[in-house]
């Protein structure tokens, strides 16, 4: 799949990871429509980089589906999909407050696992009537796990069981849509130097930095959507999981 001219849609898009993709695949040629519930910075992406922007809750069913509707409308169709929305909802089951509110926990899931699927589902009915490509590949949905899936620390449970849920449909879901000639995969980022971290004391972000087995840092929002270029373009990286971490095994807090 080539990226120059390529329609995707990426959730999420108006900041960290997502907004790292956005700019990638503009850089790159690819006409791209950015969904997220920020309008401000949504407008303000799409006044800068020339890309189609929609507020949209990835947690509303038929939001999602109209915004992509729209997305089609405006390409005339749709090739990839990329799942970058998500909270990071950290919270201890038994806190200082009390049990955890199942609220709060719903919402975490909601948001990361919900609402990647309401995305893929969404992509996945318009991509089947794509023209076949090379190998008869009609599309590609991408979704952002995160290491937590599988080393969950303290803290994560919500954040833990929503990504663990979105690495859990991966296979399946590219097993349903293997006969439309889709293709589903996931990446699993480490520690990544994204606005969320750039708030923490000096100290804390050199400890973070230090578990990292090598490179000894935080990873980029380029490197990441690096990695969302070789799933582009490796289409024989489906139904898989990449770790993107630095070899990082994260401890329980």
């Amino acid at each position: 799949m080539r990226v120059a001219g390529l329609r995707v849609v990426v959730s999420g898009g108006a900041s960290g990871l997502g907004l790292g993709v956005v700019r990638r695949l503009v850089r790159e040629g690819a006409s791209v429509a950015v969904l997220d519930r920020d309008e401000v910075r949504g407008q303000a992406i799409a006044s800068e980089l020339g890309v189609f922007f929609l507020p949209a809750d990835v947690c509303e069913e038929a939001a999602v589906a109209t915004a992509i509707a729209e997305v089609c409308g405006r390409f005339g169709g749709l090739d990839c999909a990329v799942a970058c929305a998500g909270v990071l909802g950290p919270g201890r089951v038994l806190g200082k407050e009390g049990p955890m509110p199942l609220s709060f926990f719903e919402k975490t899931v909601r948001v990361n696992l919900v609402g990647s699927f309401n995305l893929a589902k969404a992509a996945a009915e318009r991509m089947q009537h794509n023209p076949p490509g090379e190998d008869g590949e009609r599309g590609l949905i991408l979704f952002t796990a995160s290491i937590a899936a599988f080393e969950g620390q303290i803290g994560q449970a919500a954040y833990s069981a929503s990504k663990a849920g979105v690495i859990g449909m991966t296979l399946p879901i590219a097993r349903e849509l293997a006969r439309f000639g889709i293709r589903v995969a996931a990446i699993a980022p480490g520690v990544f130097h994204t606005p969320m971290i750039e708030g923490v004391p000096e100290e804390v972000y050199r400890a973070l930095c230090a578990q990292v087995p090598f490179p000894s840092r935080l990873g980029t929002v380029d490197e990441f959507a690096d990695a969302v270029l070789f799933a582009i373009g490796n289409r024989y990286f489906n139904g898989a999981v990449l770790r993107l971490d630095g070899a990082l095994r994260l401890p329980p807090r």
